[in-house]
């Protein structure tokens, strides 16, 4: 009995050390999947993003939690401190995150089909507004200080004009995409700065109605959301690689669950950095970005 006890231990040590390898493996810490406000509300955005979530769980074998963050300027900034591993968000957001904190882009999100999208101006029909000239004293609603298409890219279309905002309009406010459609239509607001994707998702939601809306500007085309990941993240090339790969196959994988994404968006496309330049330039250009 001493002899086979002898012979046992050392195997049941064995057996110990690998299970318990394997639960330091299995134990890996869940990935903090971030995402800004697309939806109406929080509740909404989270239901939404949960299948991509859950989704990229089981692409990578590890937990993934998502985290809703409700400001574009704040999300950027939970990417940049740690607070988030990876993220969805929008090109300025993302441009500040790279430039604060080393985030990097590893894919663009497709808008049917295409990587790109365009800021807007909106004002109600009947307001007798039909370019930025007419917009002089009147109401104007920014979003918030980190979106692209609220902020950044109409800032710089105005600052090349020469106008200030704070002199040139009436009041100016900062609110949220949904928050600035509504209003506009409810003739709260003279006008506002969205993004097309968010007006098309309102009216088809039914949420605002066409009619009531009207677009006196919009922009080139800009380069759509971006997936990007913290700089702790980056350094793991197996990690991106992987992350990369699911995104990529996201598009296939919506035939089978088309609630993976929202409506219209149809998978993602491999980009990097350089697909954000025209973004970093506007920053540059309106001082809201620092030359390094």
């Amino acid at each position: 009995m001493n002899t086979l006890h002898r012979l046992l231990s050392p195997l049941a040590a064995l057996l110990l050390l690998a299970a318990g390898l394997n639960s330091v493996f299995a134990a890996e810490p869940a990935l903090k999947f971030g995402v800004g406000l697309f939806q109406p509300d929080r509740d909404k955005n989270d239901a939404t993003y949960q299948p991509l979530a859950d989704y990229l769980a089981a692409r990578l074998d590890r937990p993934v939690q998502l985290r809703t963050v409700d400001s574009w300027e704040g999300l950027a900034k939970s990417l940049a401190n740690g607070e988030t591993d990876m993220a969805l968000m929008g090109p300025w957001g993302y441009v500040l995150a790279n430039h604060e904190a080393g985030a990097r882009a590893i894919s663009t999100i497709l808008y049917d089909g295409k990587p790109e999208y365009f800021a807007i101006t909106v004002t109600h029909p009947d307001s007798g507004i039909n370019s930025l000239a007419d917009l002089k004293g009147k109401t104007f609603a920014f979003g918030d200080k980190g979106s692209t298409s609220g902020y950044l890219i109409p800032l710089h279309h105005m600052m090349m004009q020469g106008i200030t905002p704070e002199n040139y309009f009436g009041r100016v406010i900062h609110t949220s995409h949904q928050a600035i459609e509504t209003q506009v239509t409810q003739r709260q607001l003279d006008a506002g700065a969205d993004y097309n994707r968010n007006r098309n998702a309102m009216i088809e939601q039914g949420l605002i109605k066409a009619e009531d809306s009207k677009i006196i500007w919009t922009s080139a085309p800009l380069p759509n959301d971006a997936f990007a990941v913290s700089t702790a993240l980056a350094n793991d090339e197996s990690l991106v690689h992987a992350l990369q790969a699911a995104l990529n196959d996201v598009g296939e994988a919506l035939k089978s669950n088309p609630k993976l994404l929202p409506p219209h968006y149809t998978g993602f496309v491999r980009r990097d950095n350089s697909f954000y330049k025209p973004i970093r330039d506007a920053g540059l250009a309106t001082g809201k970005l620092q030359a390094k």
